[in-house]
C-alpha cells in the first residue's frame, strides 16, 4: 500500500471542473489497487488574486513543496475582459504558473501527442498516414536556453538591435537527457534528439552530452535529427517518433506542432519535473472561462495528466496502464463530450453518445 500525498490546484475557469473528475478517478484507482489518497487544494492564479491579492502565496508553495506531486487544472481567464489583465504584469495569473515552475525548479517539460483510433477522422492528416496511429512523447528543456538567456535592446549608429543569447551548459543538458532515456524505458526504448548542430554551438554541446548520456542506456536507439527535419517528419511520419529530446525553444514550437496532428487538445496531458520524482501534472488546454460552470468541459486531459503522475512521480505503472485503459475503453464505448464529437462530414461507424464533464469521469472511473 502506498500513500499519495498530492497537492491540487483547481485554478480558474474550468479547472475547479475537470480536477474534480481527475481526483474521482485516482480515488477508484486507489480503492482498486490499495492505496490511499491524500489531497490538498492551494489557491493558484486568479482564485488566488481574487482571495489574496497575489497570484501565488508562499504558503501555496509550502504546500506544494511538502507533497509528492501537483496536479493542476488550469490557470487565468480571458485575456480581453477579465480584470485580472489589467494588473502589472507580476500580478496576473500566469505570475504564479512561472513562480511554481522556478520555486520547484521544473525543468522537463513532458508533452505527449496521441492518436486514439476512435478520434482519428479530427487528424487534419492524410489518412494514409493517421491510420499508422502514433504515440509520442516530446521531451523540452523548460528553464534554460534562449527564453532565459541574456537579452537586451540597444542603438548602435541610429540602427535598433536586438540581442538574445543562447546559452546551454552540459549540466543543464545532461539532466534532461537522462529525464528523456529513464523516460523512453517505460516506454519503446527510442529517443530522437533534435537540434540545429550543423549551425549552432549550443546544439553541437547538446548532441556531444546526450551521446555521453546514451551510453548508460544500451537498451535505448538515439537518433539525431535537424530540428526543420523534425518539424517535416512530424506531419510526414509521426509513427516513427517514441521520446523527441530537445531544447527550450524548439520543444515549444514542436510541441504545439504534434498537438495540432492529434486533432484535440481536450484529450492532451502534460507534465514538468524536476531531478527527483516530483512533478507537475496538468492539461496542455486553457481555463476557458466561456463554458465554466456549464458541466461540458472534457476532462480526459486531466484524467491522463493524473495517470502520468502515477508513472512518472510513484512509478505506478500498472495502476497509470488502467486509467489509460479505461480512457479508451470509453471511446471505444462511443461516448465523447462536446469537443470531440464528430464534425459534420466525419464518417461515424459506431454509436457516438454526448456527455458532460461528471458522467465522463464516472465512466472512466466505473472502468478502472
Amino acid at each position: 500500500m502506498m500513500e499519495l500525498k498530492i497537492t491540487c490546484i483547481p485554478g480558474d475557469g474550468i479547472g475547479p471542473e475537470i480536477v474534480a473528475e481527475a481526483k474521482k478517478v485516482l480515488n477508484k484507482v486507489a480503492e482498486k489497487y490499495g492505496h490511499s489518497m491524500n489531497f490538498t487544494d492551494i489557491l493558484m492564479g486568479g482564485a488566488s488574486i481574487d482571495a489574496c491579492g497575489v497570484p501565488l502565496t508562499e504558503e501555496a508553495v509550502a504546500v506544494a513543496k511538502a507533497a509528492d506531486a501537483v496536479l493542476m487544472g488550469s490557470i487565468g481567464g480571458n485575456t480581453t475582459t477579465s480584470p485580472w489583465y489589467k494588473l502589472p504584469p507580476n500580478l496576473r495569473p500566469e505570475a504564479g504558473l512561472l513562480k511554481i515552475r522556478k520555486e520547484l525548479n521544473l525543468f522537463a517539460n513532458l508533452r505527449p501527442a496521441v492518436l486514439y483510433d476512435e478520434l482519428a477522422a479530427a487528424c487534419p492528416l492524410k489518412e494514409e498516414i493517421s491510420k499508422a496511429g502514433f504515440d509520442m512523447m516530446i521531451m523540452r528543456e523548460l528553464t534554460g536556453g534562449l527564453y532565459f538567456g541574456e537579452r537586451r535592446t540597444v542603438e548602435e549608429n541610429g540602427v535598433r538591435k536586438a540581442i538574445d543569447t543562447l546559452t546551454y551548459d552540459e549540466n543543464e543538458i545532461r539532466r534532461i537527457a537522462i529525464k528523456g532515456f529513464d523516460i523512453a524505458m517505460k516506454r519503446r526504448k527510442k529517443v530522437t534528439s533534435v537540434d540545429k548542430a550543423n549551425v549552432l554551438d549550443s546544439s553541437r554541446l547538446w548532441r556531444a552530452v546526450v551521446e555521453e548520456v546514451a551510453k548508460d542506456y544500451p537498451e535505448v536507439t538515439l537518433e539525431h535529427m535537424l530540428v526543420d527535419n523534425c518539424a517535416m517528419q512530424l506531419v510526414k511520419d509521426p509513427a516513427q517518433f517514441d521520446v523527441i529530446l530537445t531544447e527550450n525553444m524548439f520543444g515549444d514550437i514542436l510541441s504545439d506542432e504534434a498537438s495540432m496532428v492529434t486533432g484535440s487538445i481536450g484529450m492532451l496531458a502534460s507534465a514538468s519535473l524536476n531531478d527527483t520524482k516530483f512533478g507537475l501534472y496538468e492539461p496542455s488546454g486553457g481555463s476557458a472561462p466561456d463554458i465554466a460552470g456549464k458541466g461540458i468541459a472534457n476532462p480526459i486531459a486531466t484524467i491522463l495528466s493524473a495517470a502520468m503522475m502515477l508513472r512518472y512521480s510513484f512509478d505506478l505503472d500498472r495502476e497509470a496502464d488502467a486509467v489509460e485503459a479505461a480512457v479508451k475503453q470509453v471511446l471505444a464505448e462511443g461516448y465523447r463530450t462536446i469537443d470531440i464529437m464528430p464534425q459534420k462530414g466525419e464518417t461515424v461507424t459506431e454509436e457516438i453518445t454526448q456527455v458532460g464533464t461528471a458522467r465522463m469521469g464516472d465512466l472512466i472511473a466505473e472502468r478502472i
